[in-house]
């Protein structure tokens, strides 16, 4: 008789490991991304090196999404002067479409534009094989590196938003922008 039990504990041991590679590499220098936006412009992450800048990425019908955008906008508001800038992309079918209203109705203080789903996953580090959890929060230091990146499960989504949202910002903000360096010539010159 042939016994089930091992191979179904198998399943789930490669599953979870799996799962545990799925991971995003946090932290990890940000790769270019650009967003579109509804007047044809677009917006690259790295033109904001030097601040702190959160990427939402978001689905413009989606309730915890919105709730997420109204807590940036606050964000942005208090902290856009210390060096904070938000972007928001909405990923779903019909984004460029979509996008007008939402800035319509939430009226961010923002950018909001939008992304096909595949360039917005491999920016991510998430497989095409798993559920994208919405919204997704990507915290990027004034040195372009990826330090946060949270998905519409997190904890971080929980009650506390606007106080997880603010410790995150306030740490990265206090981090001073990195000195910038000396060509080797100017090195070699100084000693």
């Amino acid at each position: 008789m042939f016994q089930r039990r091992p191979f179904r504990v198998l399943a789930g041991v490669c599953l979870a490991a799996g799962l545990a590679n799925a991971a995003a590499e946090v932290p990890r220098p940000s790769p270019e991304f650009a967003v579109k936006l509804t007047d044809g412009k677009q917006i690259l992450v790295s033109q904001y090196k030097g601040q702190v800048c959160i990427v939402a990425f978001i689905l413009t019908y989606c309730p915890h999404c919105q709730k997420a955008v109204k807590v940036l906008s606050t964000m942005y508001k208090e902290f856009n002067p210390q060096g904070l800038q938000v972007v928001a992309s909405a990923i779903e079918d019909m984004a460029a479409m979509n996008v007008s209203d939402f800035i319509k109705n939430f009226q961010p203080p923002f950018p909001v534009g939008f992304d096909e789903r595949n360039p917005v996953l491999d920016y991510l580090q998430h497989p095409a094989m798993f559920k994208l959890l919405m919204p997704q929060l990507v915290f990027i230091d004034r040195q372009g590196t990826i330090r946060a990146q949270y998905s519409g499960d997190d904890k971080f989504f929980g009650d506390d938003l606007e106080k997880n949202m603010r410790a995150q910002i306030v740490s990265l903000l206090k981090e001073e922008p990195a000195s910038p360096k000396k060509p080797a010539s100017a090195r070699k010159k100084a000693v």
